[in-house]
């Protein structure tokens, strides 16, 4: 007995828009490549690079970035430095006889700046803030606004102040200050290193509370740099005018910046809008060049790729697509949009232009009523009616004007080939 199964299913051809797997890898083999070799470089730029960030600003690194130079610099004068990693440390250690170096004040969060401000304050000590911008310096420096950073060059002093005259020129740059002089009574301003008009090393003294110093960039501290000009002078007056320099290194792990409680609106005094930072303030200069950079070269791409491409260029089909198809095809594309005033309009135009020859209408005259419809209506009979709506009428309003629109041209067609 033989069973009848179902019939099997039918595989559906390949078209000749299919691509083979040979074809797709050929055509984005270029582009796999080029991501290739990115990562690669950006794994290889990563790998030789990981190191230089390392220990930066850190007394006992002796990387490029590190501060291992000064702290032993320091050493041999007999000033002694403590690392510090807390706030509380810090704020313990701080006292008339020493030096707080406050390595990274835009990385603490505006409770720790206020209780930093607090605690330092009236202990007669000496505060180097390190590049304090816009987030930090309104709490840490009240009356002082941080201005835009410019980049890091040999200036000279050009300020009575004696450390900075003694150093003579030093790399600094960075951040700008100006103060507006309402911080407190009897507070002495000096402003060196200027920088398009504005000093990046800012000294405010006060006989009862100390002093501060506000330093824009803290490259001077490197350890690749301070025998550049006048850098370890100027460092080692910064950070060796008191027997103890407590060197506060802001950690993540350190329990105060997660209260969010305890001395945020203290010592602000109105200034805390000042400290505030926008969202593109917080953004590296160079990402913001990185960004015109790109957009530069988008811009450069669209218009390589909108360059006059010249003439059309015929090419044959790799393979014969019949009439009926390529009609049957534009004909569901234009059902599926709506399209049934174009649909009409391509059925009138190719109308008129096969009746007009057979009328005597040059082709040039073709679409023209005034000078088709006297020719047609000569071919044709009273009973067959006007022929204007047919070939220049509106527009059909549905599927089913369209279809009866079709029947009528073709009718017209015929009767012309026939009278």
């Amino acid at each position: 007995m033989t069973t009848v199964g179902p019939p099997p299913t039918p595989i559906s051809p390949s078209t000749s828009a299919s691509l083979t797997p040979h074809q797709v890898w050929t055509r984005t083999r270029g582009l796999l490549l080029a991501v290739l070799v990115l990562v690669a470089a950006g794994i290889a730029l990563a790998a030789t690079r990981s190191g230089e960030q390392h220990g930066r600003l850190d007394p006992r690194s002796a990387d490029r970035y590190g501060s291992r130079a000064v702290a032993e610099l320091l050493k041999d004068q007999g000033v002694s430095v403590q690392v510090v990693t807390t706030l509380h440390a810090a704020a313990s250690a701080a006292g008339p006889d020493s030096t707080l170096l406050v390595a990274g004040p835009n990385l603490l969060t505006p409770s720790q700046q206020s209780v930093l401000r607090t605690t330092t304050t009236g202990r007669g000590g000496r505060t180097v803030l390190l590049a304090a911008g816009p987030p930090s310096v309104g709490r840490l420096a009240p009356g002082v606004r941080a201005k835009s950073s410019v980049p890091v060059s040999a200036r000279s002093p050009q300020c009575s102040d004696t450390a900075a005259r003694r150093a003579g020129d030093a790399e600094t740059g960075g951040f700008r200050y100006t103060s507006d002089g309402s911080a407190s009574d009897g507070l002495d301003t000096l402003a060196c290193y200027p920088a398009d008009g504005l000093p990046s090393v800012l000294f405010l003294k006060h006989p009862a509370s100390g002093d501060t110093v506000l330093l824009g960039s803290p490259d001077l501290l490197y350890n690749d740099r301070l025998d550049n000009e006048g850098n370890a002078s100027l460092a080692l007056q910064l950070l060796g005018s008191r027997p103890h320099l407590v060197w506060y290194l802001p950690s993540l792990s350190d329990p105060s910046a997660a209260d969010s409680s305890g001395g945020q609106d203290n010592g602000t005094d109105g200034d805390s809008a000042e400290g505030e930072s926008g969202f593109l303030d917080l953004i590296p200069s160079g990402w913001l060049w990185g960004t015109l950079q790109l957009a530069l070269a988008a811009v450069l791409a669209a218009i390589w790729r909108a360059r006059r491409l010249g003439p059309v260029v015929t090419e044959r089909l790799p393979v014969a697509i019949r009439a009926s198809e390529s009609t049957e095809g534009r004909a569901r594309l234009q059902r599926k949009a709506n399209a049934r005033d174009r649909a009409a309009a391509s059925l009138r135009h190719a109308t008129r232009a096969r009746i007009a020859p057979l009328v005597g209408v040059s082709p040039r005259d073709a679409h023209s009523p005034e000078t088709l419809l006297p020719a047609v209506s000569v071919r044709l009979s009273p009973a067959d009616g006007d022929p204007r709506e047919s070939l220049f009428g509106p527009p059909p309003s549905d599927d089913a004007a369209l279809v009866q629109l079709a029947a009528q041209l073709d009718t017209l067609e015929r009767e012309v080939r026939t009278s």
